[in-house]
């Protein structure tokens, strides 16, 4: 879906009218969030967001993989595989997968990560277990008490923030935003916003911290794309904020195309987009979630350019001794029960 406007304006007829619909749907989540998850057997690190819409979780996800495999874990994601047909429980391959199989963001990590991609979560799991894990990383599902969380990361686009801090469908939220508070044990701001301060100041008093980070685009990507006009698209929860790093790398975009989030290209749309960029001798980028959709399809645009992005900590000792210590406290508490 694409996001409306009016839920990133602090006061609107449209907010009020659906206050109450946002209220009982709060009302359902919260109170669902109370109930008792399963215990795992292995540490469950969970990476979400307060709201619906893109914030940067996957690749919060991919660095939070690399930081675990240098303190010997063995992780594998565990997705719902949004937007993709199988039900699950399956290990992501990319060799007979596709995006509408298990969903763009799976496909994507599983060149970086094994991920099992399940509906039920507690097979997802098992699976995963089977793969050798040794910890479990949650792509989402905060909100969904299937499962104990022994960590739960909030991921949050500090140029964006919370928008007009209602819940769904009055607002962007999830949930009521103090029941997701108490389940935070710790914040990912990404970029240097500060529409997000007011909740970081909130889980300071909570004694929880706030971890720095941004989106670095990768300098092969950058070099390519440098001295060229560009025609870029995307299909993502905020495809602004992609055409905003384009520009911030020097990179001429001469023309965008914005889509829903999760958008599924029809062989005509993708046609259309590159005639139109050869016409005009444009060159044709998307982001890596995008390109992962538009796998394995028949004739597809070679000259399509894939513009990459890794996150990078602030203070990457901050978040290392932050993981350390949870493994090593979620570990304690499963032992000190047997």
């Amino acid at each position: 879906m694409r996001e409306p406007a009016f839920w990133y304006r602090p006061r609107s007829l449209q907010s009020c009218v659906l206050w109450p619909l946002g209220a009982l749907y709060g009302a359902i989540t919260e109170r669902r969030m109370l109930r008792k998850g399963v215990d795992a057997g292995i540490p469950v690190i969970c990476v979400g967001n307060y709201h619906v819409g893109g914030a940067g979780k996957t690749p919060t996800v991919l660095a939070l993989t690399k930081l675990l495999r240098e303190l010997g874990e063995t992780p594998v994601v565990l997705s719902r595989g949004y937007g993709g047909r199988l039900q699950g429980p399956v290990m992501v391959d990319r060799a007979r997968h596709t995006a509408s199989d298990i969903g763009d963001e799976p496909l994507m990590m599983s060149r970086d990560v094994p991920v099992a991609v399940a509906r039920d979560r507690l097979e997802g799991v098992a699976l995963a277990k089977s793969q050798g894990a040794t910890v479990i990383l949650m792509d989402d599902g905060f909100q969904n008490p299937r499962l104990v969380k022994d960590t739960s990361l909030i991921v949050i686009d500090s140029e964006r923030g919370l928008g007009n801090g209602k819940v769904f469908p009055a607002g962007p939220l999830r949930a009521p935003l103090n029941a997701q508070l108490a389940r935070t044990d710790a914040l990912v701001l990404i970029g240097d916003g500060r529409a997000a301060n007011d909740v970081a100041a909130e889980l300071a008093k909570r004694d929880k911290p706030e971890l720095r980070a941004r989106l670095r685009p990768d300098a092969g990507a950058v070099a390519r794309l440098l001295g060229k006009p560009v025609f870029a698209f995307a299909g993502i929860g905020d495809p602004e904020r992609f055409f905003r790093s384009l520009r911030a790398c020097g990179i001429e975009v001469a023309r965008t195309r914005a889509f829903a989030d999760h958008h599924m290209f029809s062989n005509d749309e993708i046609a259309a987009l590159a005639a139109e960029a050869q016409r005009e001798q444009y060159t044709l980028v998307t982001t890596e979630k995008d390109l992962a959709r538009l796998r394995g399809r028949e004739g597809l645009p070679a000259s399509i350019v894939p513009f990459a992005v890794q996150l990078e900590f602030d203070d990457p000792t901050a978040l290392r001794q932050l993981i350390s210590d949870h493994l090593y406290k979620a570990r304690e508490r499963r032992f000190s029960r047997r």
